[in-house]
């Protein structure tokens, strides 16, 4: 498969090194070369078969605009661009391609989301929920994606949405804890990430499973068929 990769940040370039070993074609836009989506068009991306972009949350959304406008299959492991969800699903729709965003394509921590919303339960028993979690001290956005994922998780479940505490410090890959607190004890879920290896893999599983579909996915929806 030939696959554009958007962005040379520490994620993206692990997400390009495990593509390359899956034996994909891999190319890669830095943000300096593809200012204000300027890179994407119908011609560059003639000779790609699916884009992944781990950019920012500001240049995210051109970059999608300008990929559907091309009809090219994508996969977005960028979030902080959630509040556009609706229209970007109009425009894969009418595009009539492929397209699959997740906050975080790890296999554990989308485990770690199923655990969460069977945890939830203890809310009705009068556990007061809170998430904490830490990322390394250049992450742009606070809370996280998968923080606020998280928090919807809980909310499904109990109507309740728990108070996020983020933390930004040193060179954390990613923890995400959910905590229910009684006065007779606590319950604690967690997922700590070791490496961004996890979420480099399933970016690319992703690509690979999206390419011969179209329409619009969660990485939610779809992590078992990987």
């Amino acid at each position: 498969m030939r696959i554009l990769l958007l962005g040379k940040g520490k994620t993206g370039s692990l997400v390009a090194e495990v593509a390359k070993e899956r034996r994909h074609h891999v190319e890669v836009l830095t943000g300096s070369e593809n200012a204000g989506a300027c890179a994407l068009t119908r011609e560059r991306l003639q000779s790609v078969d699916l884009v992944l972009d781990f950019t920012r949350p500001q240049a995210a959304l051109a970059n999608i605009t300008a990929c559907l406008r091309a009809q090219k299959a994508m996969v977005v492991g960028t979030t902080g661009w959630y509040d556009e969800l609706g229209r970007v699903r109009a425009e894969v729709e009418a595009a009539g391609t492929g397209f699959l965003y997740g906050a975080n394509f790890s296999i554990g921590v989308n485990i770690f989301l199923e655990a969460a919303r069977t945890a939830a339960q203890a809310i009705q028993h009068e556990y007061l929920p809170q998430i904490f979690e830490r990322h390394h001290q250049h992450k742009k956005d606070a809370p996280s994606g998968t923080a606020l994922v998280l928090r919807d998780a809980v909310r499904e479940v109990a109507g309740t949405a728990p108070e996020i505490v983020s933390f930004r410090e040193g060179d954390v890959v990613g923890m995400h804890e959910l905590v229910f607190d009684s006065p007779n004890d606590r319950i604690y879920v967690c997922h700590d990430a070791k490496s961004r290896r996890g979420f480099a893999e399933g970016a690319v599983r992703a690509a690979e499973w999206l390419a011969p579909r179209k329409g619009f996915f969660n990485f939610r929806e779809v992590w078992r068929e990987l």
